[in-house]
């Protein structure tokens, strides 16, 4: 008679020990799972510091260790959040998750990817807009005006960024008005404003389809910030009856359909 052998099982448990544990960090409410979310995003914070500063740090001895050390955490990261979600499969279809991968590559290959790191400043927008972080910084604010200026605020800053990493990568030392990430900087923001001082120029027909697409996203951008700041307050509340989202933060009754709902506050 043979005994059969126990190691797959104990690899199952121990996956689904290890998968457990990390929902609790990751989803639980416990003070401990507070406390490694904040670290979480605060590492995350950092990261992006790093991705936005990297154009100037390029020369350093010690840039690649860094960027290896970055892409170790980074993956680590990915890895325990996959895990810890309660389908794994719904996980991977997530397009913040695609996001994720593609900036791990920059990492994991900066040689050869190059010419795509500016794209890892979508950190900045995958973080800003993850459940994962207005379930623990912004619990207060989740649901709210805040929330969405958040995200325009964050949509912003990430599309100023990736296209001045854009416009360094491709005309950089190769068109005499960029000679820096600055001038880079100095040219989408005055582009993206249609301020328009005419001292930087991006050269040939694909430089100007450039400058119309900037300009024309810019307007978009601020438009769409501005929506957010100006547009009266509501919250967030799916009416049971005709499924309407947004009412006032004292409504009573539905503004389409009259039915009586119970919005929660601060004070219930």
């Amino acid at each position: 008679m043979t005994i059969p052998d126990a190691a797959p099982t104990q690899t199952h448990g121990g996956l689904a020990k290890l998968r457990a544990r990390l929902r609790e960090l990751y989803l639980g409410e416990s003070r401990e799972a507070v406390r490694f979310r904040y670290a979480v995003i605060v590492v995350d914070l950092l990261l992006i510091g790093f991705f936005v500063a990297a154009p100037f740090l390029r020369e350093f001895p010690a840039f690649l260790i860094v960027d290896y050390a970055i892409a170790l955490v980074l993956a680590l990261d990915i890895a325990a959040r996959v895990l810890a979600s309660p389908s794994v499969r719904a996980s991977l279809m997530r397009p913040i998750l695609w996001v994720d991968l593609f900036v791990l590559l920059t990492l994991l290959f900066p040689l050869w990817l190059f010419n795509f790191a500016f794209l890892r400043v979508l950190r900045l927008w995958s973080l800003f807009h993850s459940e994962f972080f207005w379930d623990t910084v912004g619990r207060r604010y989740d649901d709210t005006r805040w929330e969405e200026t958040a995200k325009a605020l964050a949509t912003l800053v990430t599309f100023i960024f990736v296209v001045t990493g854009f416009v360094y990568a491709t005309f950089a030392r190769t068109h005499p008005g960029i000679a820096g990430y600055v001038d880079a900087l100095y040219f989408t923001v005055t582009t993206l404003t249609t301020t328009g001082y005419g001292d930087i120029t991006l050269p040939g027909t694909w430089g100007k389809l450039l400058a119309i697409g900037i300009m024309i996203s810019g307007i978009t951008l601020f438009v769409r910030l501005a929506q957010t700041l100006i547009r009266p307050n509501k919250v967030r509340f799916t009416c049971p009856a005709c499924g309407l989202m947004r009412h006032d933060p004292d409504a009573v009754h539905c503004k389409a359909c009259g039915v009586l709902l119970n919005i929660p506050n601060d004070e219930v």
